[in-house]
């Protein structure tokens, strides 16, 4: 994250264990943080990825909408799904939070 003062290496080791589902309390013991920046870290990483994915959403469905307004007239209509459907849950936490994190 950008404004954050845990050191670079901590950052990446929290976001791990956020990945891999550890609670944060857990995390912050295995890192060597207190509790409560871990939880900062890890609320702040959700935030990230709401925002994100909302974005997402959002120009895919603008996309969605020109695909339909185009094939109006056909008896086919063009499915345009959103990108993230088929993704798994961690695969958007790692591209999302590799987004934000190496900018």
């Amino acid at each position: 994250m950008r404004k954050c003062r845990i050191s670079q290496s901590k950052q990446d080791r929290l976001i791990e264990h956020f990945i891999a589902g550890t609670t944060a309390r857990t995390a912050a013991s295995l890192v060597g943080v207190h509790r409560n920046i871990a939880a900062f870290f890890f609320h702040r990483l959700r935030e990230v990825i709401a925002y994100e994915l909302e974005a997402e959403s959002e120009a895919c469905s603008v996309a969605r909408l020109r695909l339909t307004r185009a094939t109006l007239g056909f008896a086919r209509k063009a499915n345009a799904e959103p990108a993230l459907l088929g993704k798994s849950l961690h695969s958007v936490y790692s591209s999302v939070v590799e987004k934000f994190t190496h900018a």
